[in-house]
């Protein structure tokens, strides 16, 4: 089981996120296999399939350049997925500095926790 985040509902649904090693920007795993820096972008799983999902990208983590891989519990809103968890809503937000700071390519998305 994914130790950062094993207090997932059976029920419920995921996704994957990670660190870039070569910047630490957060990124989170689209459909596409690709890593965005959006969640909005994000595939979602449902917490049944999650685990085989999770051992796949951290046996990949270091081709893709990748460290920290693991799985977010999210509620599902118009605008896509958002955490259930606060730590995880900063973390989708961006970095949390003043906006003057964040980087042109990343948008800030308005995440709440649910």
């Amino acid at each position: 089981m994914d130790r950062r985040n094993n207090r997932r509902d059976a029920e419920g649904s995921s996704v994957i996120t990670a660190n870039r090693l070569l910047d630490g920007r957060i990124v989170w795993l689209a459909a596409d296999g690709q890593w965005s820096p959006h969640i909005r972008n994000a595939h979602v799983y449902s917490n049944v399939e999650i685990e085989d999902a999770l051992k796949k990208q951290t046996a990949s983590a270091q081709d893709n350049e990748l460290v920290g891989v693991y799985g977010v519990q999210v509620s599902l809103s118009p605008t896509g997925p958002v955490p259930v968890t606060s730590r995880e809503c900063i973390r989708a937000g961006g970095p949390s500095v003043h906006p003057d700071f964040t980087p042109e390519w990343q948008e800030r998305p308005a995440v709440s926790p649910a």
